[in-house]
């Protein structure tokens, strides 16, 4: 699964992209964004505030438990604001 990170998250992370096996078990956005911040260091401090993370299954827009089967991409962001 192609995973990719925007803004900040990306920086906190240290790229802006990659492609993840995800293991057995995890099969919502919440999950997935879970079992991420224990991958390291800057993937914790990218996803410390979970709440506030959007995400983007397939370019749609996605809640935290959204299912995650058949996603190709998954995108994370921060949230925009406008004027």
């Amino acid at each position: 699964m192609k995973l990719i990170y925007f803004a900040w998250l990306r920086e906190r992370i240290g790229h802006g992209e990659e492609t993840a096996v995800l293991p057995p078990g995890i099969t919502t956005v919440a999950e997935l964004v879970s079992w991420l911040r224990g991958r390291g260091e800057g993937y914790a401090r990218a996803f410390a505030q979970p709440d506030i993370v959007r995400a983007a299954i397939d370019r749609r827009h996605s809640r935290p438990d959204t299912p995650l089967a058949g996603a190709r991409e998954i995108a994370f962001f921060p949230p925009m604001t406008g004027g």
